[in-house]
């Protein structure tokens, strides 16, 4: 049980130090406003992540195309892993490390935002969409670690979690991460949210 508690301290913990970065929290405020003004102007949000991170990216595209808390129309969103026939043919034909960025260079267009999920920063096929993605004019999002890896330097926007525990940095993304749908959701379909 004591090593049960002692992990749940330590998501706690994380936690704290995210809801104790000034910083970081106006980053997010901002991310927010960037989403917001996309789907205002007929743009579309892309995410992209690899193992858990997948899932995570997965998970976050779903709350905009499905919902968060309100019945509303859908938000165009996508996790660019979900369609496993052109991950399996790129990845065969001509690697894993080109994956996403083939695909920013197919759909994506200037003005749309790509949110990319690594807790190292430094995944290869994250950074290469991310590069893609600057060429075609979109917005780039990181949610990372603290050093926020070699993709700080390819981001707009940093969502650096202050951890190195990959479980604990991922536990802070899905938080991030919902705050950033409840918040877009709430400035796109509630009138005067907050009293704004």
């Amino acid at each position: 049980m004591e090593k049960i508690k002692s992990i749940i301290r330590a998501s706690i913990e994380t936690k704290q130090q995210v809801l104790q970065n000034n910083e970081l929290l106006k980053t997010i405020e901002k991310v927010v406003e960037i989403i917001v003004t996309a789907f205002k102007s007929g743009k579309r949000v892309y995410f992209c992540g690899n193992g858990g991170s997948a899932a995570d990216a997965q998970h976050l595209a779903a709350e905009f195309s499905g919902r968060f808390y309100t019945n509303r129309k859908a938000l165009p969103a996508e996790a660019l892993h979900c369609n496993t026939s052109y991950l399996t043919a790129a990845g065969n034909d001509y690697g894993f490390d080109v994956i996403y960025s083939r695909l920013i260079e197919g759909i994506g267009e200037k003005g749309d935002v790509l949110i990319g999920l690594s807790t190292s920063g430094n995944s290869t096929n994250i950074l290469n969409a991310f590069i893609a993605a600057t060429g075609k004019g979109m917005t780039t999002v990181g949610f990372t670690g603290s050093t926020g890896g070699n993709l700080k330097a390819l981001c707009d926007y940093l969502v650096n979690i202050p951890s190195t525990d990959t479980p604990r940095i991922q536990e802070s993304h899905i938080m991030a991460g919902h705050i950033i749908c409840q918040l877009v959701e709430e400035k796109i379909f509630t009138p005067n949210p907050e009293g704004e």
